[in-house]
């Protein structure tokens, strides 16, 4: 059952109500003829976060996560820019394909499991969200994001295993979300990835921004490439193309570029040398983490699956070094915080973590690369 908000904000939460009560399946295009005549109104987050809480009073407190400084005194006259990757596991998949053999079912329902979701990104108020997995924007990340301000994009991969599954939400895909009152689109490419040139099932987005703030321009991307061992000359392929478009758009490198998302790829694979070492002077922002800053992460996911247990770094935010500076980044969840039955969990919904980082324009925008 939904908790009632009260007159003042029910009418506010109605599509949060919506997709909390019904376990009707949507068509995009219906989801939207219903919900457009609320669309325009401003959520508060603070009431949608507190919302979610009612619905997540009887689950584990959210993790506390910090963020590290990473500042070398470089001191910057503009607001931080917060960009937020995380792979947030479809519902499709998590129910019906991943086999998570120690997460409870009760665990991964959508009404709950959506809110844990919401109050994650409200936590950390990205001023840009890249998200891979997504099988829900028509019905809840779209509606509820565009009327807290954000811009949204929406790619789905062409033929994405989600629609193997029984009453799925439709396919899964990339999405971007951006604030409009902080930044203004300039150009926008869906980009579907390809291999060995043939089109691939793998998609990435990137948009060209203009900073309301500061003037500057840069591109954000958002990618997910081909899963599983054994595909690691695919992904150098698709990661290939992906590098020549970004290329392309960024002017070869004129345009400061961030890359955010779930490469399916560990630090010694193919593709992960390609970002290192392209002509774009990319740096992966979570190795600064790292004490030395040129280590990753021990991981960005972990589960538990029949054929055991899985544990790696996967997930990235690139970024163009010479350009940009990382102010800070949000520390990962220990190992004690993820507990023995690994992730997802009634603590956190996704098998993957979120990535979050501060980052700042650098001071002098001629400075060659």
């Amino acid at each position: 059952p939904v908790c009632s908000m009260g007159n003042s904000t029910s009418r506010l939460y109605s599509v949060l109500a919506k997709t909390l009560s019904s376990g009707a399946v949507s068509q995009p295009q219906d989801c939207l003829e219903q919900l457009d005549p609320a669309r325009l109104d401003p959520i508060d987050p603070k009431d949608l976060l507190e919302e979610c809480q009612i619905v997540l009073q009887k689950r584990p407190p959210r993790f506390q996560r910090n963020f590290v400084d990473l500042k070398k005194n470089a001191a910057s006259n503009h607001r931080p820019i917060r960009v937020m990757q995380w792979n947030i596991l479809a519902q499709a998949l998590g129910e019906g394909k991943d086999n998570f053999v120690q997460c409870p079912m009760e665990a991964l329902k959508w009404e709950e499991r959506k809110c844990l979701i919401l109050e994650e990104i409200l936590a950390y108020k990205p001023d840009i969200l890249c998200l891979q997995e997504v099988d829900h924007y028509f019905d809840t990340f779209e509606p509820l994001l565009s009327r807290l301000g954000y811009q949204c994009t929406f790619f789905p991969k062409p033929w994405s295993p989600c629609l193997d599954v029984e009453r799925n939400n439709g396919p899964d895909g990339c999405a971007l979300f951006f604030l409009k009152d902080r930044f203004e689109l300039i150009n926008s490419a869906n980009i579907r990835l390809t291999a060995m040139k043939l089109k691939t099932n793998q998609v990435a987005i990137a948009q060209t921004l203009k900073c309301s703030e500061t003037g500057r321009l840069f591109c954000i991307a958002v990618t997910h490439l081909k899963a599983r061992t054994g595909w690691e000359r695919f992904r150098s392929a698709q990661g290939c193309d992906l590098l020549q478009n970004l290329k392309s758009i960024t002017q070869g490198a004129k345009i400061p570029l961030i890359v955010c998302g779930d490469f399916n790829a560990e630090p010694t694979e193919e593709v992960y040398r390609e970002f290192s070492n392209s002509s774009l002077n990319l740096n992966s922002a979570y190795k600064l983490l790292s004490p030395d800053g040129q280590s990753e992460p021990p991981y960005t996911t972990w589960k538990i699956r029949p054929s055991g247990e899985c544990r790696h770094t996967l997930d990235y935010i690139w970024y163009s070094q010479h350009a940009l500076n990382v102010n800070s980044a949000l520390g990962l969840l220990t190992e004690e915080q993820i507990g023995p039955n690994r992730l997802p969990s009634f603590n956190y919904p996704s098998d993957h973590l979120s990535l979050v980082c501060d980052f700042s324009f650098n001071q002098d925008p001629d400075r060659l690369l």
